[in-house]
């Protein structure tokens, strides 16, 4: 479990909290609303990329504040959007990064295991020996994605996964991570901005709006007319689609 209690930071003029929030293990929990409502903020605040200004963050019973590195990187991993690697690597490379709180550098045959079952869970087998800059956008994406499944941890936070996807690779990380969620046993905690990938895929939506936790729960208790109207500033009509309610905002 993730226990967030009283967290919040200050930064310019933005302020994100003070956020209390408990989300379960297991599944998929997607935040969601508009710019600057403070998803990424709360993310990294998780992933302790970002220090609070007061607050507490307790992450399968580890404070991530005080928490060893080298524990906490066995328990918890993030992806953020910003990932510009000056080095050139290959995909199998890239992805070898994240057996690092492992092997501490030096991969064993468990390591290299771990990093070809990666490869062939999110389809990259064929590119594992091509560099990242002969990739495009979308598989470079899906690599950065496999270094961080490839850590291995309970807890995986993704900010904003589907970034240079187009819809059909966007369709199919989701799937790959809904397989990680149920077939892996991971807790996945991800970034959306597309409010119907949350509504079909995951188990709960935490949608924020101006810093603060607007509601909490299942798609079902989230993705309605005035719920999300008010999160997102705009008149949205959800309708019943074949998976599930739709947000129509056109």
């Amino acid at each position: 479990m993730i226990k967030i209690a009283s967290a919040a930071k200050t930064y310019g003029e933005t302020v994100v909290g003070p956020i209390d929030l408990s989300i379960p293990r297991g599944g998929i929990t997607a935040l969601v609303g508009p710019n600057g409502a403070g998803k990424s903020t709360l993310l990294t605040m998780i992933g302790r990329l970002l220090g609070m200004d007061q607050g507490a963050i307790e992450v399968a019973g580890l404070d991530v504040a005080s928490a060893d590195s080298k524990e906490l990187a066995k328990v918890l991993s993030i992806l953020r959007q910003e990932n510009h690697f000056v080095t050139r690597l290959t995909v199998r490379q890239l992805v070898a990064f994240g057996r690092f709180p492992h092997s501490r550098g030096r991969l064993t045959a468990e390591d290299e295991a771990a990093i070809s079952n990666t490869l062939e869970f999110l389809n990259l087998e064929q590119l594992q020996h091509r560099y990242l800059d002969q990739l495009s956008g979308g598989q470079r994406q899906r690599a950065y994605v496999a270094m961080v499944l490839a850590q291995d941890t309970d807890y995986v936070l993704l900010d904003e996964p589907l970034n240079n996807l187009d819809i059909a690779h966007s369709v199919e990380m989701m799937r790959h991570l809904r397989q990680a969620a149920i077939d892996l046993g991971k807790t996945i905690i991800v970034v959306l901005h597309d409010i119907n990938f949350a509504a079909c895929y995951a188990d709960r939506i935490c949608a924020m709006r101006d810093g603060k936790i607007f509601a909490f729960g299942s798609p079902q208790e989230i993705v309605r007319d005035e719920i999300l109207s008010n999160i997102f500033g705009t008149p949205i009509t959800v309708i019943d689609g074949p998976h599930g309610p739709l947000a129509a905002y056109l």
